[in-house]
């Protein structure tokens, strides 16, 4: 068929790999460029890198909703649209572009975690499953008919970053498997099941700070989620402290609190448990091991760890 694709970060680039083999691709839409890093330089998209290696028309719209995008993009003559990780909203005017209308391919198994960062938030929730869904897209926020499902399991030190790997791969497989179901009209979308939905928004700086009266259980399910971004992070007597990984223990103390741990070297209190971080990264610093850490940091039982860092 031919596909209009649209999408953005890295989670998409084995789905448009995979249609670029097996379908014809009119034309790709991404996100501007956008600054980013200290240098404020602006950044190119990854799938506007590898539409311009494939020698497709990249478009770039600040807003898809602007006066003249339902025209440059029906001028490509797509048959269907196809999302994944774009990070727009495709308003009613450019779903009703195709002919056969926009398929998504969402990376939980709907109608839980529908938004922004299901895969992030999943493993926050101390889900042990999740999975990807295809479905075709109506005007609201993930909850057009099913296509196709498939359940993966979330492996038990599994990081955000890690599992979105996995399941780009695994759902661009789904992606083409739905084309090609579409194509032959062996697919009917299935409505989603009814009942409240588990919502995902995206994620900010601030979701990522632990709150040390919850369990080291949900602590460390936060640092896996938050993993590669915001990064789950604590106050220290330096600043703020990312932790990358760790994992949680049996154990008791005042909440954030250093102490010696079951099986030596030091750990921090939570809730109920204590937390063993693995690896940390100290503000404007590398990421190293948590005994690195605290050699340098010097450390004492006792000392507390914040949820905010305190004012200078």
């Amino acid at each position: 068929m031919r596909v209009l694709f649209f999408g953005t970060s890295e989670f998409a680039l084995p789905s448009l790999e995979v249609l670029l083999a097996g379908h014809r691709v009119v034309g790709v839409v991404t996100q501007p460029d956008r600054p980013a890093g200290r240098g404020r330089r602006p950044s190119t998209p990854p799938v506007k890198r590898l539409a311009e290696l494939h020698g497709l028309p990249c478009l770039q719209p600040p807003r898809l909703r602007d006066p003249g995008w339902v025209e440059r993009l029906t001028a490509l003559d797509p048959e269907i649209g196809v999302v994944a990780a774009y990070g727009q909203i495709l308003p009613p005017a450019i779903l009703a572009v195709p002919p056969r209308g926009c398929v998504n391919l969402h990376a939980s198994l709907l109608p839980r975690y529908r938004g922004a960062a299901p895969i992030q938030w999943a493993i926050i929730r101390g889900e042990r499953e999740t999975g990807l869904t295809t479905f075709v897209m109506d005007e609201g926020m993930d909850t057009g008919p099913i296509l196709l499902q498939e359940r993966v399991t979330i492996g038990p030190e599994e990081t955000a970053g890690e599992l979105a790997r996995r399941l780009a791969a695994r759902g661009a497989t789904l992606l083409l498997e739905t084309l090609d179901g579409l194509a032959a009209d062996r697919l009917a979308p299935v409505p989603q099941p009814p009942g409240p939905a588990v919502m995902a928004p995206r994620l900010s700086k601030e979701d990522g700070w632990i709150d040390w009266g919850r369990s080291a259980e949900e602590i460390v399910s936060l640092i896996r989620g938050a993993n590669p971004w915001p990064g789950a992070a604590t106050a220290v007597p330096s600043g703020r402290l990312l932790l990358w990984r760790a994992r949680a223990f049996p154990g008791e103390g005042e909440p954030g609190s250093l102490l010696p741990g079951p099986e030596g070297g030091l750990v921090i209190a939570a809730g109920q448990g204590v937390v063993r971080p693995v690896e940390v990264q100290p503000e404007n610093r590398r990421a190293m091991t948590w005994e690195e850490f605290l050699r340098g940091a010097r450390l004492a039982p006792g000392v507390r760890f914040g949820s905010t860092v305190p004012a200078r």
